[in-house]
């Protein structure tokens, strides 16, 4: 099958070599996503909560990039510098998902790109 990549400079570029989504049929897969302001690629400030929801922008920004929604995610890694976060994050994921909810991990990490206390990425299906 053919890949086509996606790309939108409504999120953050990429930080190295690899694309902001690739769709193979339908398949959306969209790479892990940090708290960069698209337009300043600077780390939101305001702790997990901001951190989170500019998180979920950013993939919304690249699903709407594809000619898709968020809402047609079937998974999601989350990663956490800090898993005391964990409800935080969950907190801010309802207000960009409803059920039935797509299956996900959550893992501790060490760190993250500049900084940042989470990335997600996200696997779509159309």
């Amino acid at each position: 099958m053919k890949k086509q990549i996606i790309h939108t400079n409504a999120a953050p570029a990429a930080l190295g070599p690899y694309s902001q989504a690739v769709r193979v049929g339908g398949t959306i897969y969209i790479s892990g996503q940090t708290p960069l302001d698209p337009s300043t690629m600077e780390l939101v400030s305001g702790g997990i909560d901001a951190q989170a929801q500019q998180v979920f922008e950013n993939l919304s920004a690249i699903a709407r990039a594809a000619e898709s929604e968020l809402a047609h995610a079937v998974k999601l890694t989350i990663y956490l510098t800090d898993l005391d976060n964990f409800q935080s994050v969950n907190k801010v994921m309802l207000n960009y998902f409803e059920e039935p909810f797509p299956a996900r991990v959550t893992v501790g990490v060490a760190s993250l790109p500049k900084a940042a206390a989470v990335e997600i990425d996200a696997i779509l299906v159309v």
